[in-house]
């Protein structure tokens, strides 16, 4: 299963990202190979939308899990129209690989 975590940088040492629609990348975690990869989110600085465009994005990539701080109302329902868990997790001090070490 792939597993999104929003990032504020592309590596694995960076701080984890509150933000789902305005994170500014995208930890893209697959557990049956254990790879990981970062990807731009380009709907960052959208002017409306980027919550909607980036749950689009979600189903577009095949994730079955997002892990982020919050999703507003449309993303939500977006992500559950397509059965993608979300995960709500707080701690911004935690870094990308933490929360991957936590998850295995």
């Amino acid at each position: 299963m792939k597993t999104v975590i929003t990032s504020k940088e592309q590596k694995l040492d960076s701080k984890f990202d509150l933000r789902f629609g305005r994170g500014a990348y995208f930890c893209i975690h697959d557990s049956e190979t254990g790879k990981s990869e970062f990807i731009k989110n380009e709907y960052a600085d959208a002017q409306g939308g980027a919550g909607t465009k980036t749950a689009e994005k979600m189903v577009e990539l095949g994730v079955g899990k997002v892990i982020s701080g919050d999703f507003g109302p449309k993303a939500k329902s977006l992500l559950n129209e397509f059965k993608i868990q979300m995960v709500i997790f707080q701690d911004d001090e935690k870094t990308i690989k933490e929360i991957l070490d936590m998850m295995a």
